[in-house]
């Protein structure tokens, strides 16, 4: 959609939208409009619901597949100087080697910051009625801060939490951040939001307290060494002495496996969600330790280390595929500097010592990611603030591999700037599996519904509606006739209690590419997703429709100053919980999706 259009979409919603209707009487004639729209394309051209997939997405199988033979490589470089990231590079200037050969830039793209935010004036809206209307504009990049509780020390997270909290009072405004936490497992605490009130308040919740993992053995080491220290006061206890402190090594050796792969599959994890969100995406991850080499030529055994290679291939592949540029942080702030240059060293090199392993592991990940190691630093705000602006300022180089033996083979990349005195940061390579075959080691490719309805995504705004979500009980539902059986794939096996919630759409046609028959008439094919996810952000139930339209002249003049309207109705179990709302244009494959936090009461 081109600006002026968008603006005027925008414009048209904000202040023309239903003229002198009021909002209840608006919503209960659409209502009635949307019952009419479905029964008649249900009997007249059939409902076609679509399949969901395991991560609760709609599968669009009747859309048509476009075939390409072309292999392209995505590679982001930020480029920096004296910490500052560098904008207004020619592309003449770029040079990208595969394996040492040059290879033919087909794509380039400079991404900025957004440098001054006009917000838009959203209009009231009435109780229970959301849009998702955009009101900044979206920035180059978006930003994950994982507070990983599972490799970091007490002491420390209590620091990290406190500075982060006062960073986000000067959180630059645009700033789309999510936060996620690893003790456990891996939570979601706040979705994408540009929202510092509501990125604050998650981080002063109780989700991101201050967590003592089991996994670090502090505990159990000081109980060990208060034994030791003991029999060393007692004659002849030597042989004793050894047994106790072999012992330790292997508690301590457990824990540092366990805590290992429970990382490992963090990572992927996260990885695997963070496929699904367009662009660039720079994750922050702030940790105390975290002992294994990472990468794809960490051939290790190094002191002290535990290598993983087959995961760590994986998470190789699927960090860079995925695009995310990893900036690791030590949460333990000041320490000694590890004198690694992970770019110019062989990445099997042993580290010197523990504390140098760990940062050199770390290093490491970032490397591999296109991102950079934010250690040495006591100001976690300020380096933070760094990373966002640099990570925000890039450039995205596009080419067709020269070498077209796809073999699944590690290929290393390198690029140059030609006349600038810079640091760049990219990813150092990517597996070149076949084309045709799914890759062993990387993701899916997901479709636009499964993005548009991930837990916590940014809301996707190409198609504009708002949407009414009322409770079956509300007096406004009383004359709403619907099945008496549970509605939504997964509602057959909800357990109790739980409540039916209603929604309403109105969709700005607008934003919807339909087809101009010979006749006159306007086409389309259109999708409607709703997902619901509990308060852990498990999928609980969805619904998926496809309605096919033929609009007149008239019905279209018509929807213009009403909307489309869309009734949907699914169960959802009692608790806090989340849905999601999805609109899907097949025609031009457009999205748009609003998620809605719900309490859910159940009678």
């Amino acid at each position: 959609m081109t600006t002026a259009r968008k603006r005027l979409t925008l414009e048209v919603l904000r202040q023309s939208k239903f003229p002198g209707v009021s909002s209840q009487m608006r919503f209960m004639r659409l209502a009635a409009l949307a019952s009419v729209l479905i029964t008649a394309c249900a009997a007249a051209c059939g409902q076609a619901a679509t399949s969901v997939n395991s991560s609760g997405a709609a599968q669009t199988a009747q859309q048509p597949l476009v075939r390409t033979e072309t292999y392209t490589v995505l590679v982001d470089v930020v480029a920096t100087k004296k910490e500052h990231a560098l904008a207004g590079l020619d592309r003449k200037q770029f040079h990208i080697l595969e394996d040492g050969h040059e290879q033919t830039i087909g794509f380039f793209e400079e991404h900025k910051p957004i440098t001054r935010v006009q917000i838009v004036q959203r209009r009231a809206l009435p109780p229970n009625t959301y849009n998702n209307l955009p009101t900044q504009p979206p920035g180059s990049a978006v930003n994950v801060l994982l507070l990983d509780a599972l490799n970091t020390p007490l002491g420390n997270q209590v620091q990290v939490r406190k500075q982060m909290i006062q960073f986000l009072e000067t959180i630059k405004p645009g700033t789309t951040m999510a936060v996620f936490t690893l003790s456990s497992r891996l939570r979601m605490v706040q979705g994408f939001t540009s929202d510092a009130g509501m990125l604050a308040a998650a981080l002063k919740g109780a989700k991101t307290a201050p967590y003592q993992s089991p996994q670090l053995g502090a505990t159990t080491d000081a109980g060990f060494d208060s034994i030791v220290s003991g029999l060393q006061m007692i004659p002849n206890t030597g042989a004793d002495i050894a047994g106790i402190e072999a012992f330790q090594a292997d508690v301590t050796g457990s824990q540092t496996d366990r805590r290992i792969e429970m990382t490992l599959e963090a990572l992927m994890q996260l990885a695997r969600y963070l496929s699904g969100v367009p662009g660039r995406k720079n994750l922050i991850w702030f940790s105390g330790s975290f002992p294994i080499l990472l990468g794809p030529e960490a051939q290790g055994p190094a002191t002290g280390t535990v290598t993983r290679g087959d995961a760590v291939r994986s998470i190789s592949q699927m960090m860079a595929a995925a695009r995310v540029a990893v900036y690791p942080m030590s949460a333990e702030g000041l320490a000694t500097p590890a004198n690694l240059d992970v770019a110019n060293s062989g990445l099997g090199e042993a580290p010197r010592d523990a504390s140098l392993n760990n940062r050199f592991t770390m290093e490491t990940i970032a490397a591999e990611t296109g991102g950079l190691p934010l250690f040495n630093n006591n100001g976690f705000a300020q380096a933070v603030a760094n990373a966002i602006d640099n990570g925000s300022t890039y450039y995205t180089i596009g080419y067709a591999p020269a070498d077209k033996n796809f073999h699944g083979q590690f290929r290393k990349l390198k690029v140059r700037v030609d006349d600038c005195d810079c640091q760049l940061e990219y990813r150092t390579g990517y597996y070149a599996d076949p084309p045709d075959k799914p890759s062993t080691v990387g993701i899916p490719p997901a479709s636009v519904m499964a993005t548009a309805t991930l837990h916590g995504a940014p809301p996707s705004t190409q198609i504009l509606f708002e949407v009414r979500v009322l409770p079956e009980t509300d007096p406004l539902m009383k004359d709403v006739h619907l099945p008496a059986q549970p509605i939504g794939a997964m509602a057959e096996k909800m357990k109790k209690p739980y409540a039916r919630f209603i929604t309403d759409l109105a969709v700005d046609p607008r934003t919807i590419a339909f087809a101009s028959a010979a006749d006159g008439t306007r086409e389309d094919s259109i999708e409607f997703t709703l997902v619901g996810y509990d308060g852990e952000g498990k999928r609980v139930n969805y619904v998926d429709r496809t309605i096919r339209m033929a609009l007149t002249a008239s019905q279209y003049g018509q929807m213009l100053s009403s909307g489309l309207p869309v009734r949907l109705a699914m169960e959802m179990p009692a608790g806090r919980g989340f849905l999601v709302t999805a609109v899907h244009d097949r025609n031009s494959a457009r999205v748009g999706s609003i998620e809605i936090p719900l309490t859910v009461t159940a009678k």
